[in-house]
Formats: C-alpha cells, sequence, structure tokens
C-alpha cells in the first residue's frame, strides 16, 4: 500500500512556539556534510532523525540505515517503511538519478530538486545554458565531445586553461592548468567536457535555500579546494572552510541573489522543472563584478559544516518549507555571532589512492579545551569495533569563536589531538583572513 502524503502525516504531529515538532526526517548520506545537516536538525529537538547510509558519528545523534543504497528507488522505499514526513538528500548522484522525483510519486516531501532541476549539477553544459538564458554573468566557455572542438576553445583562450567535466566527477572533474598538454590530456580523459576562460579573484561559496519560487540565501563560506598549503597540489573534494568573510563585499549576498540566485531558480520554473532544494552558487569575486564558477545542486562540503554550525534558528523549519513550497510564509534564518572554521583531517594518499582501515584515536586536551567538535566523514567501525578510516576525508574538525583567529585556533587545537597513522590536514585553513 502506497504510503500517505507527507503533508498529511504531518499533520498528525504538533509545534512549538510556531516551529515545527516531532517529525520524522531521513538524511541521505554518510559524509562530513551529512553529519553536520543531522547534528543542526538533532539542534531543533524533539524530531526522530534517521539516516542511511550514515557513520559512526552520525549514529550518535540518529538511528542509521547501512544497508540502503543511493539507489531512488531504496531510498523511496525506506522513507515508506520509516513513514518519514522528511527526505533530506546529501549527495549530489541520488539527485541526478532521480531520487526527488521517487519520493515525490509516493507523496513524500523531499528536500532536494528534482532530476530535471537537478542537472545544474549533473551536466555543466546544461548549467552554462541556464546561465545564458537567465543573463548570469559567468565565464565565456565552448562544450567540446571531438578532439577538434576541445582544440579550437583552447586556441581561443590563454592561459590558465579550465576544463570541466560535463557530469558528475565528485569535485574532482576540473582542471585548472597554465599547461597546454595537461588541458588536453584532460579533455580526452573525459570525453564530453566545458572549456572555458579563467575567471581571477577570490572564490565564495554561496547557498540558498528554494521552494522552487523564493530563495532565501544562508551565509556565505570560503572553501579551501587544493590539498597543500599555499593552495598547492591537487584539487581534492574540500580541505577546509570558514564563515563569515570579513574581507568580502558587504552587499556581496544581496549582489549573488539579485544577478544570481534568483535569476536561477525564476528560469527553472519557466522551464517547468522548478528548482526545490538547496542551491549552491561558486562564485569569483573579479574586477568586473562576481561571476559563477559552477552551481551545485546540494549542501556543499565542507562549506556545510561551518554554516550550519552559525545556523540559530531551526534548520528544520527550513528545509520542510523548501520541500512542500511555503519558504514565503516562513521566517528568514537567524544566525549567531561570531565564526566558525573547519580543517579537514585526511587519509594517507588522498586524493589519488586514499588508505582505508587505519585506526583512530581520539586524545585528551591538556589545555583548557577551547570550542571545537569533530564530524565523520570518512569513518567505519572495524570487526573489533575499533573508529577506523573509511574513506579519503576522514574527520572534519570544527572550531568556534568570537572571530576567525579563536574560531580557527580552536579547530587545530582539536585536531592536534586525533591521532591516525598517515593522517594529514592543511595548516593554513582561514589563515590571515
Amino acid at each position: 500500500m502506497a504510503s500517505a502524503p507527507a503533508a498529511t502525516r504531518l499533520s498528525s504531529y504538533g509545534t512549538c512556539s510556531g516551529n515545527l515538532a516531532h517529525v520524522r526526517i531521513l538524511v541521505i548520506g554518510s559524509g562530513g556534510r551529512e553529519h553536520a545537516i543531522v547534528r543542526a536538525l538533532a539542534q531543533d529537538g524533539g524530531n526522530d532523525l534517521h539516516a542511511a547510509p550514515g557513520n559512526p558519528g552520525i549514529a550518535e545523534l540518529a538511528e542509521t540505515h547501512p544497508a540502503t543504497s543511493s539507489v531512488p528507488e531504496e531510498i523511496t522505499d525506506l522513507a515508506g517503511q520509516l513513514r518519514a514526513d522528511l527526505v533530506v538528500i546529501g549527495p549530489e548522484a541520488p539527485l541526478v538519478a532521480g531520487a526527488a522525483d521517487s519520493l515525490a510519486a509516493k507523496g513524500i516531501a523531499c528536500f532536494g530538486p528534482a532530476q530535471r532541476a537537478a542537472m545544474l549539477e549533473g551536466s555543466k553544459s546544461f548549467a552554462k545554458q541556464v546561465m545564458t538564458e537567465a543573463g548570469i554573468p559567468t565565464a565565456r566557455s565552448f562544450t567540446c565531445t571531438t578532439s577538434s572542438e576541445a582544440e579550437e576553445a583552447f586556441r581561443t583562450f590563454v592561459p590558465k586553461y579550465v576544463v570541466k567535466a560535463d557530469g558528475l566527477a565528485a569535485g574532482k572533474g576540473v582542471v585548472v592548468t597554465p599547461d597546454i598538454d595537461v588541458a588536453r590530456a584532460h579533455a580526452r580523459h573525459c570525453g564530453t567536457v566545458v572549456i572555458e576562460e579563467f575567471l581571477d579573484g577570490p572564490e565564495v561559496s554561496l547557498f540558498a535555500v528554494s521552494d522552487g519560487t523564493t530563495a532565501v540565501p544562508l551565509l556565505p563560506a570560503q572553501d579551501f579546494k587544493r590539498a597543500h598549503d599555499g593552495d598547492q597540489g591537487p584539487n581534492t573534494g574540500g580541505m577546509g572552510a570558514y564563515t563569515p568573510l570579513p574581507w568580502a563585499p558587504a552587499d556581496l549576498t544581496e549582489q549573488a541573489m539579485d544577478q544570481v540566485i534568483q535569476p536561477a531558480v525564476d528560469a527553472m520554473r519557466r522551464r517547468g522543472s522548478p528548482y526545490r532544494g538547496l542551491l549552491y552558487a561558486g562564485l569569483c569575486l573579479t574586477a568586473a563584478g562576481l561571476a559563477v564558477i559552477e552551481f551545485n545542486a546540494r549542501f556543499g562540503d565542507p562549506e556545510t559544516q561551518v554554516v550550519l554550525d552559525r545556523l540559530a534558528s531551526p534548520l528544520t523549519d527550513l528545509l520542510h518549507a523548501a520541500a512542500v513550497g511555503d519558504l514565503a510564509a516562513t521566517a528568514p534564518p537567524r544566525w549567531r555571532d561570531g565564526a566558525a572554521v573547519t580543517v579537514v583531517l585526511a587519509a594517507e594518499g588522498y586524493p589519488d589512492a586514499p588508505v582505508k582501515g587505519d585506526k583512530i584515536l581520539m586524545h585528551e586536551r591538556t589545555a583548557v579545551p577551547r570550542a571545537g567538535y569533530l564530524l565523520h566523514a570518512g569513518t567505519a567501525l572495524s570487526p573489533a569495533g575499533d573508529l577506523v578510516s573509511a574513506g579519503g576525508r576522514v574527520l572534519n574538525v570544527v572550531g568556534t569563536g568570537a572571530d576567525l583567529a579563536q574560531a580557527r585556533a580552536a579547530a587545530y587545537e582539536l585536531a592536534a589531538t586525533v591521532e591516525m597513522r598517515g593522517g594529514w590536514y592543511r595548516r593554513d585553513i582561514a589563515a590571515g583572513r
């Protein structure tokens, strides 16, 4: 028997001070981003939290369902069995595969865009089409499917060359290089690529929650993509992040909403694919103004870890309102004062060939501890019950404080207490900011 629509089930739950209460929520994913989301939902109080597959850190806050994969049908079956009021999808792959569509067909509210809308991340060339249609500032580009087309594009631009795999690539499909041979090799490896002009300037991540019509911004953040200090080494999924951005223009969020986010939401609605979920705009602040580097269809990782740390109002209300099309009637997010910094502890060999199975130990801090905590990103329990590494990015160390200097000190103080053979992290996250 098909499960009842989410709105019907939710009506049996009460409210507390105008906020949703006792909501059964299923979070999909197993990384640090999902741990941060579950942590924020747990802080709202009263929710019945589930996660699939989850990780050992998430398991301290929610019932986990390790056997569930990211296949849309399995997600929908589990949500139906749990009679979930809301499903929050963390990673991009299930969204691009149509998980939100599968849930909608069963009347289950989902925070995450439908398959056609998720193509803003699923296809770089599609995203460029939408940006052009909506008049959103972005780099000039060519979509190339053959070597001859790629060569023509390379002749159009001066180094640095920017080559992006058209489809999903787990944050590792982009090469930015002055070396034409490296650029050509990446283009050949990826097949269909977007080759675009290099945008020069600091990069910023801005998240906005959308219900298909209304969009609400979250705090801007900055992440660190390169593996090593000084922005050296290969691209990664992200080695750290911080918020706020004291150096950024005071009207950055307003500019981005007016020039990027709302035009994108409006364009998707006109296309018949309303965007409901988290729209992530990767921005470059060039001398000529802001420009979009990329869109993502979900919370960014590791920026989510610092943005949600600063959230003072209920995340449950915000995500549910977006899922059911009611953002205009929902109070805007409120934010805590101060700052947050996250440092990613990575496994030996990351990003190329991360080693798994190394035991993780946490030592007592000798000094009076600052405000900090750990989020699990790539962890598992061994048969003996030991916490071990199970991915390239293993832990997110989050530090908070009255300003970035205090938050950074708290993060690195806590990071120093973690022992893992071969583990490493950048030492310059948020330095000098």
